[in-house]
């Protein structure tokens, strides 16, 4: 596994029942005020990361683009998705911050 930690956290964020996993459980998700950030898999079609961005944009809420593809969000939650919206705060920061941490690590 290439983020292990990463993984780890989206897979204890899903348990604790703080996602909203897939396009239309994200709109609601921040047009209840619920999402606090949204994260997408690297191989999200361009149409569907422009509406990811134009819903965020319109709710003030960020967006993170993960360095997973569908398949390996999909192995950390446990369901194949391409769009979570993160609804704990702490999780969603955590995430972003192993993000950073995974862009600045050296390519294999």
């Amino acid at each position: 596994m290439r983020y292990p930690k990463l993984t780890g956290i989206l897979s204890i964020c899903r348990k604790a029942g703080r996602m909203a996993v897939g396009f239309d459980p994200m709109k609601e998700a921040l047009e209840t005020g619920k999402a606090c950030g949204v994260v997408t898999a690297k191989d999200i079609s361009p149409k569907t990361y422009k509406e990811v961005c134009y819903f965020c944009q319109k709710h003030n809420v960020p967006v993170e683009p993960l360095p997973m593809d569908m398949q390996q969000l999909g192995t950390a939650i446990g369901r194949k998705a391409a769009v979570v919206a993160v609804t704990g705060q702490g999780f969603f920061d955590r995430i972003r911050q192993l993000c950073t941490e995974a862009v600045q690590e050296p390519s294999e």
